[in-house]
């Protein structure tokens, strides 16, 4: 009987699930949104019971409309938003509070509080990640803080708490495991990269307890069995999206990738070598066959949410999709940038206080010149973290591995090559994290080898720049005097 992997990736905006065959094949795909809760400004959460509720019910579509069985499910893979958090009741599974979306910037006082300590350089040494808000920790330690439910359960034994992946492997596993991988251990704030494991001093100093922490786990492992029609179906390949993404482009090999989505991580990976560079954070890229590889990786809050805001808040356009075409109707950008820290800058600048702004409006500007700043603000924000990584010791690239969505906008995906310098290289596959995910699920239930892996990462388009380096440098000092301007330093 011909078997299927199943790959689920819960992110910010919705979730997918795939069903994927042995020639690493997306047979079929279904996709399903869910609410962005927005209590107050800077402030974003999701309803854990509707991030689960999204992800049975899409299992149960994919296999209906594909007309597959449970006993045609080799496995199910799971990928997720990574720096999103959120807490339980270990005995009776109810969430304390909504999920604390990792573009959420309410945690700043938990920051201080920590950085009064004298952690921050701790931190940052063992964790490999700058203290932000940004993170699990401070958002954990703000529920801690503000949720009386909360304190009452740690201080008995009862709160667990993890990322996205956490609560769905607890909930979906029969064995109830509460499990993440080393991916999303390392996005947490609490986790040693050097001695690989949870650090009781900042797990203290965040008001955390070891015991609500998962166990962290190889990619390539499974992770529990979930029961289909009768069947228990094994859950593995657990690994956060932008490293799933980085799997399914590089394989086994070592490169540089960014991924599109509501925010946008580019990451570059080194092997067993853990490097820092710069203002950029340090991570496990992913860990399978009994090793645990790295990467230095930037991380951007708001690229695709920016065009879905100029659509759907500021009405310039009826759909997304509309941003290349009115944006290609201009010569330039006409002076004008628009920085979206609408929730503040992440990688290079960490600014959480970086206000969004829209920079040299004239009266020659009109909506073109608006969204157009729009799809340009991606590109700019994502060659602030490639510049960054060029400073560093052999981490310079030159092409980028592009995936997601947004890879479809042609206006956006050569403008990145021009503003970069370096050729863009485009995935075939779009939804490359579940994809990434998949391979590791079939890694782990014998599906597939390491030797098919090379073989199963598949590239597309290459764009090359042709922007003269006069251009590039001009477009950047505007772009810097706008980001300058957002942070409140002119």
């Amino acid at each position: 009987m011909e078997k299927y992997i199943i790959a689920v990736d819960q992110s910010t905006t919705g979730t997918k699930a795939l069903l994927i065959d042995r020639q690493g094949s997306i047979l079929h795909k279904c996709y399903a949104e869910h609410r962005q809760i927005l209590p107050r400004p800077g402030w974003v959460e999701h309803d854990p019971m509707e991030l689960l509720g999204n992800v049975r019910r899409l299992i149960a579509q994919v296999m209906e409309e594909s007309n597959k069985s449970a006993a045609e499910i080799q496995c199910l893979a799971i990928t997720n938003q990574r720096e999103t958090t959120l807490a339980w009741n270990r005995q009776t599974g109810e969430p304390v509070y909504n999920a604390i979306v990792w573009q959420c910037n309410r945690a700043g006082a938990q920051c201080e509080r920590v950085r009064s300590m004298g952690l921050e350089e701790e931190i940052r040494e063992k964790t490999g990640l700058p203290l932000s808000e940004f993170f699990s920790a401070p958002k954990l330690a703000w529920i801690i803080d503000n949720v009386p439910e909360a304190a009452r359960l740690r201080d008995e034994g009862n709160l667990l708490c993890g990322t996205v992946d956490s609560w769905l492997i607890w909930n979906l596993s029969c064995e109830k495991n509460h499990i993440t991988d080393y991916s999303n251990a390392s996005r947490m704030q609490l986790f040693d990269l050097h001695r690989l494991c949870w650090d009781e001093k900042l797990v203290n100093a965040f008001g955390l307890r070891l015991e609500m922490l998962p166990q962290v786990i190889f990619s390539d492992t499974v992770a529990g069995h979930m029961e289909l029609d009768g069947v228990l179906i094994p859950i593995a390949g657990v690994i956060g999206d932008s490293h799933g993404a980085l799997f399914a482009q590089c394989g086994l090999e070592t490169g540089l990738k960014v991924t599109y989505g509501t925010g946008s991580s580019i990451m570059l990976g080194t092997g067993e070598t853990l490097n820092r560079c710069g203002q950029l954070a340090t991570t496990v890229s992913y860990a399978f066959d009994g090793k645990v590889n790295y990467a230095v990786e930037g991380n951007i809050n708001s690229t695709g949410a920016t065009i879905k805001w100029l659509s759907d808040k500021l009405g310039l356009m009826d759909s997304a999709g509309q941003a290349e075409k009115l944006a290609a109707q201009l010569d330039d950008n006409g002076g004008v940038y628009l920085v979206p820290a609408f929730g503040g800058l992440g990688a290079p600048y960490w600014k959480p206080s970086a206000k969004a702004i829209i920079y040299g409006l004239s009266f020659d500007s009109d909506r073109r010149t608006v969204v157009r700043a729009g799809l340009e603000s991606i590109a700019y924000q994502i060659a602030d973290v490639v510049s960054e990584l060029d400073k560093g010791e052999n981490l310079c690239s030159d092409s980028l591995m592009v995936d997601g969505k947004p890879t479809e906008n042609r206006f956006l995906m050569k403008f990145q090559a021009d503003i970069t310098g370096k050729k863009i290289v485009k995935n075939c596959i779009e939804e490359a994290s579940a994809y990434g995910s998949s391979l590791m699920a079939g890694l782990a239930t014998g599906y597939w080898e390491k030797e098919d892996i090379n073989s199963l990462v598949k590239h597309g388009e290459t764009i090359r720049p042709e922007m003269s380096s006069a251009e590039r440098q001009r477009l950047l000092e505007g772009w810097h005097q706008a980001v300058a301007c957002s942070i409140g330093e002119k």
